[in-house]
């Protein structure tokens, strides 16, 4: 009986987080990008599968509705790559949610990502994930605020 509920339960919170991906169709609409509702549900899919392979749980939308309309308006997004590239932000999320050990918010690492994706990655998610949100993680860990770079002493050294 207690494994019907939880089934039961789960694919009430997977239908709510659906609903949520669809409801954010209103906002990112204004920038030519929509989801289908077999791609939100494909998106809510990964988004369990990230959290599971990260060790973390979540209810509802998480954070997909937040990288949806932090990412919308990003010159590197269009229909074509538009489903694409969320699926392989929500995993990138976790992925670092993870890796920071929680040492910053939702909010502050899906800005920072969709600062480095529009800036110095230039849509690249390769060096969104394998560059700067690595050493954003590994600054948090070892006590450096995350935008801190190595070039920053040397200005200082020159500076001097």
């Amino acid at each position: 009986m207690g494994f019907h509920l939880i089934s039961f339960s789960s694919g009430l919170i997977q239908k709510q987080a659906v609903n949520e991906v669809m409801e954010c169709n209103n906002y990112t609409k204004q920038f030519g990008l929509t989801l289908t509702e077999s791609q939100a549900k494909d998106l809510v899919k990964t988004r369990s599968h990230a959290l599971n392979a990260n060790g973390r749980i979540e209810f509802g939308g998480g954070v997909i509705d937040k990288i949806m309309k932090v990412f919308c308006d990003s010159p590197y997004l269009s229909m074509h790559n538009y489903s694409k590239t969320l699926h392989e932000l929500v995993e990138i999320f976790y992925y670092y949610k993870n890796e920071t050990m929680d040492l910053i918010s939702d909010d502050e690492l899906i800005k920072f990502m969709k600062t480095s994706f529009d800036g110095i990655c230039q849509g690249s998610l390769d060096l969104l994930s394998g560059r700067e949100l690595y050493r954003m993680a590994k600054n948090l860990r070892m006590g450096y605020d995350f935008d801190y770079s190595e070039n920053d002493e040397l200005w200082e050294d020159e500076d001097e």
